[in-house]
C-alpha cells in the first residue's frame, strides 16, 4: 500500500461525515444484453448528484488543515463543480465565492444557491467560461482567497480517487474493467492512480465526447493540447484542454483504450436509461454506458463497473435530447422536398406515406421557381427501414428531395 492509496482512503473516510458512499448496483438489463456482470457506480446519487463533491471536499478539507484561518474559497463553474463547492462551503462553515458565466441557466444558479445557502455568493460574469475563470483568478489574487480547481489539483484528484476505493470495498474484489468518463481528467486520474497504487489488474476504458476529445488529442501529442473548438452539449465533460496534472497521472495509457461518444448517440443512451431503468443521467453521466456496445466483445463474461458520473439534467432539454436520439437511431429524418405547384401535388405526396410514418414538421421553406416550391419536412416512423421504402416511393413518383438529417451546417439553421 503506497502513500496515494492511503490518502485516498483517508479522504473517503472523512467524507462519511458529509455523505454516505454512493450505491454500486448490478444492472440486470445491461448485464443480460452484454452477457456480463455490469454494475453502475451511481455518482448521480450523491448529495449534489455528481462526484464533484468528492474533490471539492478533499481539497477544502486539506487546505483548512494547513491554514485554519483561510475562510474564503473561490471557484469558476457553471455546473457540477459549483454545486459541490457550494455544498462543502456550507458544511465547513466557510465563505465561498462562485463565479458563473452570465449565460448559466437559472436552474443551475438556483440549485447552487440552495446547496450553499448563506455560505456562498454567486457572481455572474463573462459570456464564456474563459472570461469567468479569469475573473475568478483575479479575485483570488485581490483578496487572498484559495482557488478550488475543478480537476487540475492534486487534492482534487485524491478526492476523486475515493470512487475507486469505494468500488473495491463494495465488490470485495477488483472488477475486470472500469469504464469512466473523461472531461478535465480529475476522476480518471484519481481512479487510475488508486488502482496502480494497490496493484489492481483492473482494465480501464476512458470515454470522452466526440466534440471534446481533449484526452485523445493529448495521448496523440504526448502532452496536453488545446482543442480548436468544443461541442458544449456534453457540458460536464466538454473540456478544450485536459489538465497538466491529470494527464501526468494518465500518461502511458493506450490510444485504443480511449473511446469517443457521438453526442447524438449519448442522447439515445440517456433516453433508454430513463425509459427502461428510470435513471436520470446528464450527458456526461451517460458516457460510460454509451460505449458498452463497442466493448461488447471485450466484456462478455466479465465484471464491469460503469461510473455514472452525474444526474444534473435540466428537463427543459428533454425535447432536444429526444430529437437527437431519434435522429441517431434513424427513426426521424428531415428532408427538403421540391413540391410541384399544382392542384393535388400535396395530396399525392401524403398518399406515399406509410402507416407508421408521421409528419412531425411541415414548413414552406422558400419558393425556388415559378412551378415549384421547397418544403422542409420532418418525418417520424417506427423503424429506420421505413425510410428506404418512403424514399423509393418518392423517387418513383418523380418527387425531388434532399435528406438533410446529417447535414450539420444546413440542419443547424433550418431544423
Amino acid at each position: 500500500m503506497n502513500d496515494f492509496s492511503e490518502k485516498a482512503r483517508a479522504a473517503e473516510a472523512e467524507m462519511r461525515s458529509v455523505f454516505p458512499e454512493t450505491p454500486l448496483l448490478r444492472n440486470d438489463h445491461l448485464s443480460q444484453r452484454y452477457e456480463a456482470s455490469i454494475w453502475l457506480k451511481r455518482e448521480d446519487l450523491s448529495p449534489v448528484r455528481s462526484y464533484k463533491i468528492r474533490g471539492a471536499f478533499n481539497a477544502m478539507r486539506k487546505e483548512l488543515e494547513k491554514r485554519p484561518d483561510q475562510h474564503t474559497f473561490v471557484c469558476a463553474s457553471a455546473g457540477n463543480h459549483a454545486q459541490g463547492v457550494a455544498f462543502v462551503c456550507k458544511h465547513f462553515g466557510v465563505h465561498g465565492v462562485i463565479f458563473m458565466p452570465v449565460t448559466t441557466p437559472q436552474q443551475k444558479i438556483d440549485k447552487t444557491r440552495i446547496f450553499g445557502g448563506g455560505s456562498i455568493e454567486i457572481r455572474l460574469t463573462g459570456d464564456y467560461f474563459d472570461d469567468t475563470l479569469k475573473s475568478a483568478e483575479a479575485y483570488c489574487k485581490e483578496v487572498g482567497a484559495h482557488f478550488l480547481s475543478p480537476f487540475d489539483d492534486d487534492d482534487v484528484i485524491e478526492g476523486q480517487a475515493s470512487v475507486a476505493a469505494e468500488i473495491l470495498a463494495q465488490l470485495s474484489s477488483a472488477p475486470d474493467m472500469i469504464v469512466l468518463p473523461v472531461g478535465g481528467g480529475g476522476l480518471s486520474a484519481g481512479v487510475r492512480s488508486y488502482l496502480l497504487s494497490i496493484g489492481a489488474k483492473t482494465e480501464l476504458r476512458f470515454v470522452e465526447p466526440k466534440g471534446g476529445a481533449s484526452l485523445t488529442a493529448a495521448v496523440a501529442a504526448g502532452e496536453p493540447v488545446t482543442l480548436d473548438s468544443v461541442n458544449n452539449f456534453v457540458d460536464g465533460a466538454a473540456v478544450a484542454r485536459i489538465g497538466e496534472k491529470t494527464f501526468k497521472a494518465l500518461k502511458g495509457i493506450k490510444p485504443e483504450d480511449v473511446l469517443l461518444s457521438p453526442e447524438d448517440r449519448i442522447c439515445a443512451t440517456m433516453i433508454e436509461m430513463l425509459n427502461v431503468e428510470g435513471i436520470v443521467l446528464e450527458p456526461a453521466g451517460a458516457l460510460s454506458v454509451d460505449v458498452l456496445p463497442e466493448l461488447a466483445g471485450q466484456i462478455r463474461g466479465k465484471t464491469v463497473v460503469c461510473i455514472t458520473s452525474g444526474g444534473n439534467f435540466d428537463f427543459e432539454r428533454l425535447p432536444e435530447v429526444k430529437e437527437r436520439a431519434q435522429r441517431f437511431s434513424g427513426v426521424k429524418k428531415y428532408f427538403i422536398l421540391r413540391l410541384p405547384q399544382r392542384p393535388g401535388a400535396l395530396k399525392e405526396f401524403l398518399g406515399l406515406l406509410g402507416p407508421d410514418d408521421d409528419i412531425a414538421r411541415f414548413e414552406y421553406f422558400k419558393k425556388s421557381a415559378r412551378n415549384f416550391g421547397s418544403v422542409l419536412i420532418g418525418i417520424e416512423t417506427k423503424r429506420p427501414e421505413n425510410f428506404d421504402v418512403l424514399f423509393e416511393r418518392l423517387a418513383s413518383a418523380g418527387f425531388t428531395f434532399r435528406d438533410i438529417t446529417n447535414d450539420e451546417t444546413l440542419s443547424e439553421f433550418v431544423i
